[in-house]
């Protein structure tokens, strides 16, 4: 049972990086929409950040309600990116600890 709760919290450990990344991802190339080095009616441009705002938008919502109005600056993708790292750092190795010691 504790090899099954070390391979699920691997799993999740993977996921939190992809989703690092992906947020990584879609707070560049909003800069550079932003600053118009890359332009939106390129469909390649238009297509991947529509796909990345759908993928975020459902866990920035819901931050975005919990923090101030702050003008342009989105501060919802650092909130997210502090807390995939607390996960990471703090909670996953604590899990490890309880199923290596259970197993």
């Amino acid at each position: 049972m504790a090899s099954f709760f070390i391979m699920l919290l691997n799993i999740v450990q993977i996921l939190l990086d992809v989703a690092s990344f992906i947020i990584i991802v879609q707070f560049i190339l909003s800069l550079l929409i932003s600053f118009n080095v890359v332009n939106t009616t390129n469909e390649v441009v238009r297509s991947l950040d529509r796909g990345l705002t759908v993928i975020t938008e459902p866990v920035y919502r819901p931050i975005r309600r919990m923090l101030p109005a702050t003008g342009a600056i989105d501060f919802a993708p650092l909130v997210v990116l502090i807390l995939i790292r607390i996960l990471d750092l703090a909670v996953l190795p604590w899990l490890y600890g309880l199923a290596v010691s259970a197993g």
